[in-house]
């Protein structure tokens, strides 16, 4: 038998078993596998959303605690010096633009909650005002994931995400399970991830998804692309957002990227302060 002829019937032999492995497959087969790769790639995609949402948020937490007593100066540094502005020239649009700074510095219910600590109704505090004068004081607290929270946090989001789920009690445990992940991971701690490993590994194991029927995959695949649009959209939303575009600048370093922020402001601050000085010079 020549080469050519060994290839032609070694060909036909494996065609024919092609053809019979395919013969026993079911129809929808690769349509279920379409789904199943599909699924993956979405949970994916949604873990990886989740996880610059909770590093946008813990950011916007460290600049808020950071740089919020240094934005509230200058805001009042603004408002003063408008006043002094409007006491000297007596034109109704200068007092009007003075109220209004004025008016938005005015005390607000739960404003030292919403600022961390920093300001209540009488002013900064302590710790807020020692900043803006760079002597020593407590550090606000930092939350940022390690990389073993984040392979931890990746693993368990994977593996309980409630897309995954075949019922609707087997989604809402996992929906419970997944929020507990989540704060777990924003808050930056190892030790609760493992706890919710073992948790999850000893709890219920997913059943075997059933076979479907070609319009229930069908459908499937129509959700799968709407939530993937959602998710496309949110991840737009926190890229664009003031706190993630400063976090794409310095992914690596934000601590720098907040201290160089700081210098700018601690300088505008100087602006203002000799700007307020030379009016109230003028005064006297």
């Amino acid at each position: 038998m020549t080469t050519s002829q060994g290839e032609q019937g070694s060909g036909g032999a494996g065609a024919e078993q092609t053809a019979a492995d395919g013969g026993a497959q079911r129809p929808e087969a690769r349509l279920e596998r379409a789904v199943r790769a599909a699924e993956q790639a979405l949970i994916e995609f949604e873990i990886a959303v989740d996880t610059f949402r909770i590093e946008v948020e813990n950011f916007s937490r460290l600049h808020e605690q950071r740089l919020g007593p240094v934005y509230a100066r200058l805001e009042e540094l603004d408002a003063r010096i408008l006043e002094a502005k409007a006491a000297r020239s007596g034109d109704p649009e200068d007092r009007r633009l003075a109220d209004d700074a004025r008016s938005r510095l005015q005390p607000i219910p739960g404003v030292e909650e919403l600022l961390s600590g920093w300001m209540d109704g009488n002013g900064l505090f302590p710790e807020a005002a020692a900043m803006l004068t760079d002597q020593p004081v407590r550090p606000p607290e930092r939350v940022r994931p390690s990389e073993e929270a984040r392979k931890l946090y990746r693993d368990l989001a994977r593996q309980a995400h409630p897309d995954l789920a075949q019922e609707e009690a087997e989604r809402r445990r996992r929906e419970e399970f997944i929020t507990r992940v989540n704060a777990a991971y924003a808050r930056g701690s190892e030790a609760e991830l493992r706890e919710l490993t073992a948790e999850w590994a000893a709890g219920p194991k997913l059943k075997e998804q059933a076979p479907s029927a070609d319009e229930e995959l069908y459908a499937r695949l129509e959700w799968l692309a709407q939530r993937k649009e959602l998710l496309t959209l949110v991840a737009k939303e926190l890229e664009e957002g003031a706190i993630g575009s400063m976090l794409r600048l310095a992914p690596d370093d934000p601590d720098r990227l907040l201290e160089e922020i700081a210098e700018q402001l601690r300088a505008e601050v100087a602006e203002r302060e000799a700007e307020l000085a030379a009016l109230a010079a003028l005064e006297s």
